[in-house]
């Protein structure tokens, strides 16, 4: 066993929210043409629940950062209910877990998962260009 199981087990995994905007054919040409433009943003909240359970959320959007009034919107919630183990006590471990250790665990999943709604919304040829370092973005908002 690794140590990085130990701390913390994931008891189940679900998508909470799924959402793609397209309102129309006019829309959707336009995104096709530029969809390569589209940013890819990630946001991860917590709350806990009863018995030392903490549910953790993944949200991912996929949205054009510029003012096109002609925009598709891609997003999706993904949770992951996590036991935190007896022996993590201190504040720092714990926001390490849920910041790093559980979306770098749920991450192949989600990715998957929000690859075939844009796919399945008529962008067969997008790939989300590079796996997200949740141990560097944990770190940098600490620096």
């Amino acid at each position: 066993m690794t140590k990085m199981t130990e701390k913390f087990k994931i008891l189940t995994k679900y998508v909470k929210d799924m959402s793609s905007e397209t309102p129309d054919i006019e829309t959707y040409l336009f995104v096709k043409d530029n969809i390569s433009k589209y940013q890819l943003n990630i946001e991860i909240t917590s709350k806990a629940l009863k018995n030392k359970l903490i549910e953790v959320n993944t949200t991912l959007k996929f949205e054009d950062k510029e003012a096109s009034e002609k925009k598709s919107y891609f997003e999706i919630v993904y949770t992951s209910v996590v036991r935190i183990n007896d022996d993590v006590k201190e504040k720092k471990e714990l926001e390490k877990i849920i910041l790093c250790d559980v979306p770098n665990s749920i991450y192949s999943d989600l990715e998957r998962v929000f690859l075939n709604l844009i796919h399945d919304s008529g962008h067969p040829g997008i790939k989300l260009e590079k796996k997200i370092d949740f141990n560097k973005l944990y770190n940098e908002r600490f620096n």
